[in-house]
């Protein structure tokens, strides 16, 4: 609703200012425009960034993961460069269904997917649902697996409803994102701290009412307990990076899933919170490609 108001960011505006952008290609796939970072060799690993994030979430991993794959990492459907796409695309199936499309598009079988946050879920659902993916090593970073507690669960629900049926939501958020401190701040309370470049990027991204509309409309889509339910079907191999000071998904969540999941295992981050990948990049993909290699 209200997409007409918001338009999606602009490329000619931020490209300059990109990570990687030397390696964006735009693609049309499942009804959506696609900004999506490709580049490497090898088998193909699908990276799936969390809710409000985007490809560059991953900026500092590229670079090493691309020695030992092709590295496809999109921005999802109505975040930062891609489009928000048709009716249902910004759900859980949606957005599965888009990147199934995507991965046809590019002529791609992806041996591994990333998943960080709500990328997780998006990454479990395809192994539960498609045959492109039913044999791919799943990574997750902070999987938002199982549904969130507390106020983080009404924030996803009820709230983000509200806020995505009022036209001025996304506009204001964007206003208060802008404001000096603010994105740091927001950062600070997943328990996670970036640099300076880090907080520049969420910044343009967070300040853009396009994205933020995006963002507020896959939170008010979003359900995962149909997959918490099937969660126990899983059969690939499983693998989970846990940022010891998480305050968005508890790493608790990480243990009720590997309850779930016997073949998972799992590796603890000290000291590194919601964003630990881009805490430490360089430990987070030697984890990774670990997993992988195996």
């Amino acid at each position: 609703m209200f997409e007409r108001y918001y338009p999606g960011m602009s490329w000619a505006e931020h490209q300059s200012h990109w990570p990687h952008a030397q390696h964006s290609r735009f693609v049309q796939a499942g009804g959506v425009h696609w900004h999506v970072q490709m580049l490497g060799q090898g088998p193909c690993m699908l990276l799936l960034h969390g809710t409000g994030s985007g490809s560059f979430s991953w900026r500092g991993l590229l670079p090493t993961l691309a020695r030992h794959f092709t590295v496809v990492a999109p921005d999802l459907p109505g975040h930062a460069f891609s489009s928000r796409g048709p009716e249902g695309a910004l759900s859980l199936p949606g957005m599965a269904e888009g990147l199934r499309a995507l991965m046809r598009q590019l002529d791609l079988i992806p041996q591994a997917i990333v998943g960080h946050s709500a990328g997780a879920a998006i990454a479990a659902h395809m192994a539960l649902h498609f045959d492109c993916a039913a044999r791919s090593t799943l990574v997750g970073l902070n999987p938002a697996w199982l549904p969130l507690p507390g106020v983080a669960s009404w924030l996803f629900g009820p709230a983000a409803k509200l806020a995505a049926l009022n036209p001025l939501s996304a506009w204001a958020t964007a206003k208060l994102a802008a404001k000096p401190g603010a994105v740091a701040e927001w950062i600070a309370r997943t328990g996670s701290t970036l640099d300076a470049r880090g907080i520049d990027l969420y910044t343009r991204v967070l300040s853009d009412s396009g994205h933020v509309h995006g963002v507020l409309s896959m939170m008010a889509a979003w359900q995962l307990k149909p997959l918490a339910a099937r969660l126990h079907e899983v059969r690939n191999p499983v693998f989970m990076l846990i940022g010891a000071q998480d305050q968005t998904v508890p790493p608790a969540l990480a243990e009720a899933a590997c309850a779930r999941l016997p073949q998972a295992r799992q590796q603890r981050q000290p000291g590194l919170g919601h964003l630990a990948h881009e805490e430490d990049p360089l430990g987070s993909a030697q984890g990774i490609l670990q997993a992988c290699t195996v």
